[in-house]
């Protein structure tokens, strides 16, 4: 089917400020009071950094805190030096080619859809149709979808509006649910119909709506770097729901841009988003990724063999980590994804968190298995490091309060003084790689990173269970009432009460709250 696009273009919403714009003199004097209520509370308040009794706690708070913050002041410096020096070589040299006249062949455009909203979708194909109308070269559009419905809107959409754009259509129907098993029958199709090794493809949502300019930002840095065969792109979000979820998801982009940036100085990323990630056809057409993308599973001691529902973008990117091959990020290159969000709003932070976190285990796990030998050493220790922070994040709060139950209220009102100032000094890093200034990242930033951790700890025992609600609810892992399912499960919750009990008795046996017996006491007691 080829349909034809006209004259329709996307403004981006999300145009970041700059300058006293972003950082007007309203915002300027929120800070220094937020600051100065800090400075004034630490002075009332008594001060137990050289107390003798205190020592124990300040100085493993201490510790954790200059680790952390080292290591994020290590990814701000790394992010700067990618921001700064290597990533505008790159997009000059990028626009150099670009306005000579290059082009690419053909664009190919991989998307899958299910039950959007009507305005979401025409959205997404304005946004869609104005990159190819810039490029001025004949697109295929790949639509994996499981409804009549979403195909009919998105064909007819395609028709209305335009008629001076080659481009076609290609529908492929899935016949079993999901995600993973669209993007494979996309895949199959590609390889079928003869995709080079050297053709580039574009993966994204139906519900990413892309900015201007993203495709002449992105396909050049291909021509321009043999050695590179993927990318992802930068993200916004508008949330249609509470206003605090979309402080929450504000804030949790800017904290990936930074992160983003700082891990492509090393030539790879920790993820190759769904929303809009751009490939090289080397890979993606081979048997390797499509099984990884319609079959990837884990072979877990506790829950067997079992398939993954949702992280396509993880099993994209531990496919290419595996072969070693060259990723990176593009900062400049950005759509917004539409959240609409339907019902609680807790809840679907709770499972969002639920599936970012298992996705992170379950892929992290095996790249850390990789070594350092297969990717860049960096990036292996991020991976590492990702396991590593849900234990100290939990570990700090739990420790301060059995430093206020040993020392007094006065010690707990101290750590949230702390909490308050250091997560303000965090915020005034994001507020850099956010689109505005927002002093609920403050608040947000410390509740996701204690959320974040304990859903992983959760999840860690539970690789197995997935749940998927803005694709038809889709849920995979012990599902039923047989006796195997459930004594899965009563492990699962024994060894996640073992878990935080044991991290719990870390915190008790360090802060002296309860003295743990020598082994002449241990052994008097066992034979008297």
């Amino acid at each position: 089917m080829t349909v034809t696009a006209s004259n329709s273009s996307f403004v981006d919403p999300t145009a970041p400020l700059t300058g006293l714009q972003k950082w007007t003199p309203e915002k300027q004097l929120q800070i220094a009071i937020y600051l100065t209520c800090c400075f004034i509370a630490m002075a009332m308040l008594p001060n137990y950094i050289w107390d003798q009794q205190a020592r124990e706690f300040v100085y493993v708070m201490g510790v954790i805190g200059i680790w952390r913050y080292l290591w994020w002041a290590n990814h701000w410096l790394r992010a700067g030096i990618y921001g700064k020096v290597t990533y505008p070589k790159m997009r000059d040299r990028a626009a150099a080619l670009w306005g000579s006249g290059w082009r690419p062949r053909h664009i190919h455009v991989q998307m899958t859809t299910f039950r959007e909203h009507r305005y979401i979708s025409e959205a997404v194909v304005r946004g869609l149709v104005t990159e190819i109308r810039d490029a001025g070269v004949p697109a295929t559009i790949w639509l994996g979808s499981s409804e009549l419905e979403d195909e009919q809107l998105i064909a007819n959409h395609l028709k209305l509006i335009g008629n001076d754009c080659d481009i076609t259509l290609r529908i492929i129907r899935q016949n079993q649910p999901g995600k993973r098993v669209a993007i494979a029958l996309i895949l199959r199709a590609m390889s079928r119909a003869g995709l080079g090794k050297d053709d580039i493809v574009c993966f994204m949502d139906g519900d990413f709506v892309l900015h201007p300019g993203a495709i002449r930002k992105c396909y050049p840095l291909f021509a321009l770097d043999p050695d590179l065969h993927a990318l992802t792109t930068d993200e916004h979000v508008d949330v249609r729901g509470p206003q605090w979820m979309q402080s929450w998801l504000d804030m949790r982009f800017a904290q990936r841009r930074l992160a983003m940036q700082s891990h492509a100085l090393s030539n790879r990323v920790l993820t190759l988003t769904g929303r809009f990630s751009v490939f090289r056809a080397t890979h993606i057409v081979s048997h390797e990724f499509i099984r990884l993308q319609e079959a990837d599973f884990l072979d877990h001691w506790l829950w067997g063999k079992f398939r993954f529902l949702s992280g396509d973008d993880k099993s994209s990117w531990y496919c290419l980590l595996r072969n070693g091959v060259k990723m990176t990020y593009v900062p400049d290159a950005s759509g917004t994804t539409i959240e609409v969000v339907d019902g609680s709003g807790r809840q679907r932070m709770v499972e969002n968190l639920r599936r970012w976190s298992g996705n992170m285990l379950r892929n992290g796990q095996r790249a850390i298995q990789l070594g350092p030998r297969r990717m860049p050493f960096f990036i292996w220790w991020c991976c590492v490091d990702q396991r590593l922070a849900m234990w100290t994040m939990l570990f700090s709060p739990m420790l301060a309060i059995a430093g206020a139950l040993k020392l007094g209220f006065a010690f707990l009102a101290a750590y949230i003084i702390f909490v308050a100032l250091t997560r303000m000094l965090l915020s005034i890093v994001l507020f850099i790689y956010a689109s505005k200034i927002d002093l609920n990242f403050i608040w947000t930033l410390y509740v996701n990173q204690i959320l974040n951790a304990g859903v992983k700890v959760y999840m860690m025992w539970r690789l197995a269970k997935q749940k998927w609600a803005n694709r038809g609810n889709q849920k995979q892992g012990f599902q039923g009432a047989n006796f195997v399912v459930q004594m899965r499960e009563a492990m699962a919750s024994f060894l996640t009460l073992i878990t935080f009990f044991c991290l719990l008795l870390a915190v008790v046996l360090y802060s002296k709250l309860m003295i743990a017996p020598n082994w002449s006491f241990v052994f008097s007691f066992a034979f008297s």
